[in-house]
């Protein structure tokens, strides 16, 4: 019994978030509320009231927020944390001595029984609180306590007990000695907005030039700067941009017999002009990219680099540290391998080796000299193929330096694969979006990935393509199917990112039996006409500056789905923080024919009556609509636009 304190008497349990019960930090970005939530009972019928309490890491006092009961002895309260950085947080209950009071001495007055001794009692449990209360209260308890205990008039004293100055003076009082606190502390990290809200554009460097035939520059990617800025871009991805291999070079399609002039894969890194902490001599220098990076960074653009950990065969890591690598039998190094495909150009590192700890510095220290030279958005290339002790080392080194680095998995792979990657510190994740097409499964995915734990820990970055997937949506649907995908992208996630020029110019053709491109750039240098006008470019732009303008497209978790009549239409709202900004979107999921349906209107997130009329403005087109109560009638041409984003507005 030495180790129970019995007056304690509030049990406190199923709090949320929490990520394998604390094992790992629940993450937010500025801009997005945090909801703390537990079921909290007591025995008998006494009150009870709650509260989390946290600290920022560098904030040596706790701070306090009230919870609200909800019902079922479930309590909830939401904060927006305005600081980046780890809290710590608790969660608190207590038997509310005051409210207890306060219901039997209301019961009582409107009974016509004499509630003398209850002010009496009253007047104890005020003078109690007054011994707790800082001197900014001292005299308004001096007042309350006087009024209760000198034959108070029995209205005015009742009165007194139900006003809110009384309420709030009590709400700030904890009586430390009998505050139940659940038995763990956990971890919040908030991180800086991009982390929630991005938009992210791929292109190849190597593929820039003006004319056709020559290698690109950084020099060609600064002309093309203002471009990717008009198109509403703020990340700039770059896939590796360091020397590539020479041995076992892949050829035009992967082909493993390449010509002389086969620029090879970026991916398979290294060769005699150096590896991971180098440029790629066509490129340009290192002053170059720095000169790039400062220069996207005015347009409101950050570059994002391609981390591969792994190595062409003629890497200088190969020949400098052979333990990092697994020699087979016959002398020579396992490479990458994933029946029956061979990477040939590729190896991998083993995380097994024995001088594992100097490995895993030395991969530290390739971010640790990319953010030396002003980058601090990574793409970790197949992040699931390396050790997760390794991942959680690293990241967590990173940023414990560097907080404002974001690491983004490009993990297409297991979902519990995908989620501890999350969980160990990945800030955003490649996602199934690609592979979700009906009505039902992107609701059913919106729902796990926004609804469940999952939202914690696992941010999702939405893709529509990338070099190495070409859906057969995109194939089939040509031009109307990347103007769908695209638009579920951007507005059903805050963070998304396209593959171009590839994207808006709709090349689609696949490789023969996979959902590839042909003629993948990925094993050739491109040319393109980067002023070529593509209808897709242009409703790319207008999205983006909506997801701009309102702040509900800047966030994933605020989703909730409207019902429809018709399952090739789907329709959602995406809630703003003051719900005046809140947007209905409805998208038109057939590539090829005009479909209609009833939307039911969530009015109540809009302040409208539902016999009121009120306004829709479809933020694409520019038209506007006179709606009335909840159900309401949208048809969409794909062929013109398959899509609405409409924001409401009530009229007087």
């Amino acid at each position: 019994m030495s180790t129970l304190d019995g007056r304690k008497r509030v049990v406190i349990s199923n709090v949320k978030p929490q990520v394998e019960e604390g094992r790992f930090a629940a993450r937010r970005a500025i801009g997005e509320s945090v909801v703390f939530s537990a079921d909290i009972i007591a025995d008998g019928h006494d009150a009870v009231a709650a509260s989390v309490i946290f600290r920022h890491g560098s904030d040596p006092l706790w701070q306090d927020l009230p919870m609200s009961h909800l019902g079922n002895d479930h309590w909830q309260v939401k904060w927006a944390p305005a600081l980046e950085g780890f809290y710590e947080y608790r969660f608190t209950g207590w038997i509310d001595h005051f409210t207890t009071w306060k219901k039997g001495l209301v019961k009582k007055f409107h009974d016509g029984q004499d509630i003398a001794v209850e002010l009496r009692i009253g007047a104890d449990l005020l003078r109690e609180a007054a011994g707790l209360a800082s001197k900014d209260f001292e005299q308004a308890f001096n007042r309350w306590i006087t009024a209760l205990e000198n034959d108070a008039d029995p209205q005015q004293a009742v009165e007194l007990s139900l006003s809110d100055a009384l309420a709030e003076a009590m709400s700030k009082i904890r009586y430390t000695d009998r505050i139940s606190v659940f038995d763990r502390t956990f971890h919040l990290e908030i991180e800086r907005k991009k982390a929630g809200f991005s938009t992210w554009y791929e292109l190849f460097p190597r593929s820039t030039a003006e004319t056709p035939g020559r290698h690109g520059t950084f020099e060609d990617v600064l002309r093309l700067l203002p471009k990717v800025a008009k198109m509403g871009f703020d990340t700039l991805y770059f896939p590796p941009i360091h020397p590539i291999g020479e041995m076992k070079r892949k050829g035009k399609n992967n082909s493993l017999v390449p010509s002389s002039t086969d620029p090879g894969s970026p991916w398979a890194i290294g060769n005699r002009f150096g590896g991971h902490k180098s440029i790629h001599p066509e490129l340009g220098t290192i002053e170059d990219f720095k000169e790039l990076v400062r220069e996207a960074k005015l347009l409101g653009i950050e570059i994002a680099m391609d981390i591969a950990y792994q190595c062409a065969p003629d890497h200088p890591y190969v020949k400098e540290h052979p333990q990092w690598f697994r020699w087979r039998p016959d002398g020579t190094v396992q490479y990458a391998e994933n029946p029956p495909k061979k990477y040939e150009d590729i190896l991998p590192f083993d995380f097994e080796t024995q001088d594992w700890q100097n490995l895993w510095n030395e991969l530290k220290s390739v971010i640790d000299f990319w953010i030396d030279q002003g980058v601090n958005v990574f793409r970790i290339d197949n992040p699931h193929t390396k050790a997760f002790p390794f991942w959680e080392w690293m990241i967590g080194q990173v940023r414990k330096a560097n907080p404002q680095v974001i690491f983004l998995a490009e993990a297409f792979t297991r979902p519990r694969v995908m989620e501890r990657l999350a969980k160990i510190g990945f800030n955003q994740s490649y996602t199934y979006f690609t592979w979700r097409n009906s009505k039902w499964e992107l609701e059913q995915y919106l729902h796990e990935l926004t609804k469940t734990d999952q939202q914690y820990y696992f941010r999702p970055n939405f893709w529509p393509n990338t070099p190495d997937i070409l859906p057969h949506h995109l194939v089939e649907g040509a031009e109307n199917a990347h103007i769908i995908r695209f638009i579920l992208a951007a507005t059903l996630s805050s963070n998304y990112g396209l593959y171009g020029p590839v994207y808006e110019y709709g090349i689609n053709t696949p490789y023969p039996g996979k959902e590839e491109y042909t003629d993948n750039e990925k094993y050739e240098i491109k040319h393109w006409d980067w002023d070529r006008y593509s209808r897709t470019r242009e409703i790319i732009t207008r999205v983006n500056q909506i997801r701009r303008a309102y702040s509900a497209l800047q966030s994933t978790w605020n989703i909730e789905f409207n019902e429809t009549n018709n399952d090739r239409l789907i329709s959602y709202t995406k809630i703003a923080p003051d719900d005046s900004k809140s947007l209905i979107i409805a998208v038109n999921l057939d590539h090829y024919h005009t479909q209609g349906a009833h939307i039911r209107v969530p009015l109540h997130r809009f302040g409208i009556g539902y016999d009121q009329s009120y306004l829709i403005r479809d933020m694409l087109s520019g038209e506007k609509y006179k709606w009335q109560g909840e159900y309401n009638y949208v048809q969409m041409n794909p062929f013109e636009m398959p899509a609405h984003i409409l924001s409401v507005e009530r009229l007087n």
